[in-house]
């Protein structure tokens, strides 16, 4: 179902990326990192609000206390505003050592040579506590060019409350498929009386929701070679069925859905107790969670077939850029922040669930609540093989689907033409940036 999306896309990074990064490459050589003998100042920038910044400065602060010879100056701008100024940086050869990653943008970075090969740091930088599906979320071209800080998976998140106002029962998630979703979703509109529609969504607003739709048929929104491997009856079949969904009241109508998605996660129909059920990721559940004071359960997703169509989806990304005159500290910086109990205990969940599992083991005694809720359930799903990370060019894909998917529930155009529209425009963009 629909995840929705932590961040909007910046449509104006896409553009400025593809205009002022194609002759970017970095200074980094084929040899391993080598730390300093004298004292080195690096630069570490990321996207993100005032609360993740103190919490940010603390971690900084433990680290320069452990390594006295390395400072650490960080510097943070809004999601939009990050990716404008990481783009100019970089471009200029004045790109920040460490950088917070995001997978819609490490192939347009990584293969225009701005990212450093971890591999050259492994001196420095542990990664045996983060699985191998973990792991290959941030390789292009089984390079390692960036870590996951944290890792999510797909879920359905139910207000239990809803369900018991209404009696209707909890869904058996181990075993329900899309026909019993809208079913159950049906219910709780009609017991309301239309006081509530039973899910806040049709799947086709964000990427997430397009790669469960293709990997329940044993396909793939990319395919190994970096392009799109999505076949059009796969994906017109998806809006098929969101159509089902809001022309039968299981769903909110498509104007509510574009509505939510900009109020944003926190404020759409969900968050304001009008729907029962939301696709989303399992750590968005705290968010979720303070935007309604209602009791909240994750389920499964639905599914078809026996695939394991779950993935893993990271969070961000730390990354070091091929620019730093300093890898062996960015490593080691980096490595700090993943893999030290003391920056555990001061970050916490703060980026995600942490996809080092150590760390994960070490902090989940402390958690409560919806914190652990959405710990109990990544331990329940059974992820399948990490799908290939947004290729070069493909950054813009979530503005140009829910363009799609717009026109596709508002019927201004059929899902099959849309499919192919939709597939051929993407292609393009991957096109153009070879």
């Amino acid at each position: 179902m629909h995840a929705s999306p932590f961040r909007r896309v910046a449509i104006g990074a896409v553009a400025s990326l593809s205009l002022v990064l194609t002759a970017c490459s970095g200074s980094g050589t084929d040899s391993p990192a080598k730390l300093s003998d004298k004292p080195v100042t690096l630069r570490l920038t990321y996207w993100g609000a005032d609360a993740r910044a103190k919490l940010t400065d603390e971690a900084i602060a433990a680290f320069e206390k452990k390594y006295p010879n390395i400072k650490i100056k960080g510097q943070y701008k809004d999601w939009n505003g990050y990716w404008d100024a990481l783009a100019t940086t970089t471009a200029a050869k004045d790109s920040p050592d460490v950088v917070q990653m995001d997978e819609l943008y490490l192939a347009s970075y990584a293969d225009r040579g701005a990212l450093y090969d971890l591999g050259k740091a492994k001196k420095y930088l542990d990664t045996s506590q983060f699985d191998a599906n973990a792991l290959s979320t941030g390789q292009i071209n089984g390079t390692q060019y960036a870590l996951p800080v944290g890792i999510g998976v797909m879920s359905v998140v139910v207000n239990t409350d809803l369900f018991k106002k209404y009696g209707v029962a909890l869904p058996d998630d181990k075993t329900w498929t899309w026909d019993d979703y809208t079913k159950v979703a049906k219910e709780l509109t009609d017991k309301s009386g239309g006081k509530i529609h039973g899910t806040s969504t049709a799947p086709g607003f964000d990427a997430g929701s397009l790669k469960y739709w293709a990997r329940q048929q044993g396909g793939n929104l990319f395919g190994k070679d970096g392009n799109v491997s999505l076949k059009p009856a796969a994906l017109a079949g998806m809006w098929k069925y969101g159509q089902t969904l809001i022309s039968s009241g299981a769903s909110v109508k498509a104007s509510t859905i574009v509505e939510d998605l900009t109020a944003g996660i926190t404020a759409g129909s969900f968050a304001t107790g009008k729907t029962a059920m939301i696709g989303a990721y399992n750590t968005q559940i705290t968010a979720l969670q303070q935007a309604t004071g209602a009791h909240l359960k994750l389920l499964q997703m639905p599914h078809v077939g026996t695939t394991k169509a779950n993935f893993l989806k990271p969070s961000m990304y730390w990354a070091v850029s091929s620019q730093s005159k300093h890898p062996a500290e960015a490593a080691e910086f980096v490595n700090f922040l993943l893999n030290d109990q003391k920056a555990a205990d001061i970050l916490k969940t703060e980026r995600g669930t942490p996809a080092n599992k150590k760390m994960l083991q070490h902090l989940e005694s402390g958690l409560t609540g919806p914190d652990k809720a959405a710990v109990d359930y990544l331990s329940a799903v059974t992820p399948g093989e990490s799908p290939v990370v947004t290729p070069n060019g493909g950054s813009g894909i979530e503005p140009e689907l829910q363009r799609y998917s717009q026109d596709v529930y508002f019927e201004k155009t059929s899902p099959e033409a849309a499919a192919k529209a939709f597939i051929k425009e993407l292609q393009g963009e991957i096109d153009a940036a070879k």
